[in-house]
């Protein structure tokens, strides 16, 4: 990883600590090490796979300890989970903003991307029901032009 890339990853891991703690919730040494993994995964990861991560850097945090904290962070709404049809979630981080797939339903191929018109929608749905729009996740499924070929 690049020094800006560092760096990037260690303001996101500081910010989701402090959004934990917020929530007033413990930082213990456990959760820190499964938040630097999720950060350091790029966000986009099976709880499976993210407990494999956090039991190569710290082997005495255990598998269930992944797991509650990921459950944690979706209840605080710094993560959530999608669903690719492969059985097993996969989680996100979720920033202020919006999130956005395509999910190929063939081989669960997920592709992001930053374009989304669904950002007016949601200003305009929070105003008419008076909802604070915080973040929004898009996903559109269908099958990727390697399935289709």
């Amino acid at each position: 990883m690049s020094g800006s890339g560092v760096e990037q990853s260690a303001r996101e891991t500081a910010a989701l600590a402090e959004a934990v703690v917020a929530g007033g919730f413990r930082l213990t040494p456990a959760r820190r090490v499964v938040i630097e993994c999720l950060v350091d995964s790029g966000g986009h990861i099976s709880a499976d796979d993210l407990a494999a991560r956090v039991r190569d850097a710290a082997p005495q945090v255990g598998r269930m300890t992944v797991f509650r904290t990921l459950e944690m962070l979706n209840e605080l709404g710094l993560v959530r989970p999608i669903y690719q049809g492969t059985g097993a979630a996969h989680y996100v981080l979720m920033s202020e903003g919006s999130h956005h797939h395509l999910i190929c339903r063939h081989c669960h191929r997920v592709i992001d991307f930053d374009t989304c018109g669904a950002g007016e929608l949601a200003k305009r749905l929070g105003e008419e029901f008076g909802f604070e729009v915080q973040s929004h996740m898009l996903e559109v499924y269908g099958v990727c032009g390697d399935c289709r070929g």
